[in-house]
This record gives structure tokens, C-alpha cells and sequence, in this order.
């Protein structure tokens, strides 16, 4: 049996595409962003899951929330449900297969009704269609090109879901500029707002590359809405290869050894 830990309890049944890039590096920081922004979610919805790993590290934070997750690959679905049952969670999750970009009514997963999420989580695929190779391999190629919406389809279903006051957290490279630019812009054809965002630079002097964001609703935030907080980089590893302190920090509050 091909394992892999994800917290200090968790285990998830990894499978290819961006899962060690993500998981190991990005998603334990950013679901700390994200649940600790939102620390009461009571539903969670997660748009594009995967296999599993970035539903299941939520739930170890959120020990009280309920999720609902969408995936439109077959394949990963049956990866996901395989490290929801392991890990005894079935109680607390309702797995979706569809496109997320359609309503129920549309055929998609997600009834036009459904709009109770505190919390929206998500890792868009990160090129357009023309700007790389695309694997043949399905999961691979889902994970890294658009070939079922981008960041902007992203934002928009985020937006149609959420609670009042609730929040849209993401995983999206910064660098090249337009990469930004596309979240920006993406975020006001939604009618959302990016309250904050962090860089994270995978090594000390290198530019950063992925960006963490948090976005709300508008219409939920006062008028005129405020001033997009970017808060310092998120440094992965020092110069000199050994991790940096708060980097380890995190690691230790997932329950991993710091090395």
C-alpha cells in the first residue's frame, strides 16, 4: 500500500500532477492561512479536490466542520474516496463528481441554492492551454493546465457558494507579473475582493513564485472595500539549505518533525 503522511494523524494515497509540490511545501501553509482565517467554518466546500489531501488536512483543523468536495476526474474521486475512508471521515464529507462550473440545474454538482459555505477552498490549474506541453497522462495534465476553467472559473464559483462574510482561499503562482494580474482580475470579474495575500519564495534569495490569497465577497465588506493586505514572504529554505524557522513552525503544528 502506497502511503503518504499529510499530518500528524492523516494519511492520503498520492497519485501524480501537483500533489508533492503542493502538499509538501504549499498546502500546509496555506490551509493553516486559510482555517485560521476562518477558524469556525461549519461548511467547507472545496472546488477541484483531487485526491483528497488538501480536504482531509482541513479537517484536521476544522475538527467540527462538514465537507463537500468536487472533482470531475473519476480516477482521483476514487483515490479521494479511498483516504476519506481510511482515515475514518465518511461521516463528515459528501464527495462530488462534476464540473464545478455548472449548477445543478446545469448538470454540475453544486444546486444554485447552495450558498452556506464559510469557507471555499481551491488550487487552480496554473497555464493556459498554449503556454506548455500537456501531459497525456489525465491527472497530471488536470492539475497544471485549464482544461476545465481557470482561475477565473475558480473566483466565480467561489463566489456563488459562500455563506455571507465567508471567505475563498487559493493557491496561484505570482511570477510572471500577468500571473497576479490574472488573479486580480479574476477576482473583480466575481465581484470579489483579495483582503490579503502572501509570496512564498522556495528558496531565500529567489523570487517567489506561488502566492497565497484570500478573497470575500464585495457586497460583504464595507464601502469602499479595503486595501489589499500583502504581508511578507513566506520563506521556505535559507540560503544556506536549512529550513527557515517559521517554515518549521508550521511543519510542527501539522504534527511533522521539522526536518
Amino acid at each position: 500500500m502506497i502511503s503518504c503522511n499529510i499530518s500528524l494523524h492523516f494519511l492520503s494515497f498520492p497519485s501524480t500532477g501537483k500533489f508533492k509540490h503542493n502538499s509538501k511545501i504549499a498546502c500546509p501553509y496555506s490551509l493553516r492561512y486559510a482555517t485560521s482565517w476562518a477558524p469556525t467554518a461549519a461548511r467547507v466546500l472545496e472546488l477541484g479536490a483531487g485526491i483528497g489531501s488538501v480536504g482531509i488536512v482541513a479537517a484536521w483543523r476544522l475538527r467540527g466542520a462538514y465537507f463537500v468536495t468536487i472533482e470531475a476526474q473519476e480516477e482521483s474521486l476514487r483515490l479521494a474516496k479511498k483516504s476519506i475512508a481510511f482515515n475514518g471521515l465518511e461521516d463528515r464529507f459528501d464527495q462530488r463528481e462534476g464540473d464545478f462550473r455548472f449548477t445543478r440545474e446545469e448538470g454540475g454538482p453544486i444546486a444554485a441554492e447552495e450558498r452556506d459555505f464559510e469557507l471555499v477552498l481551491g488550487s487552480p490549474p496554473y497555464f493556459p492551454l498554449a503556454e506548455g506541453t500537456v501531459s497525456s497522462h489525465p491527472q497530471k495534465a488536470a492539475c497544471r493546465f485549464e482544461l476545465r476553467g481557470d482561475v477565473t472559473d475558480y473566483c466565480l464559483a467561489a463566489a456563488r457558494a459562500m455563506a455571507p462574510g465567508g471567505c475563498f482561499s487559493f493557491v496561484f503562482p505570482v511570477r510572471p507579473e500577468r500571473q497576479l494580474q490574472r488573479v486580480i482580475d479574476a477576482a473583480k470579474q466575481a465581484g470579489l475582493v483579495i483582503v490579503r495575500r502572501r509570496s512564498i519564495r522556495l528558496k531565500e534569495s529567489d523570487d517567489p513564485l506561488l502566492g497565497l490569497f484570500m478573497l470575500h465577497r464585495a457586497e460583504d465588506l464595507p464601502s469602499p472595500p479595503p486595501t489589499t493586505w500583502v504581508e511578507p514572504d513566506l520563506i521556505i529554505r535559507r540560503d544556506d539549505g536549512t529550513d527557515h524557522p517559521e517554515y518549521t513552525a508550521i511543519r510542527l503544528s501539522f504534527g511533522f518533525h521539522p526536518h
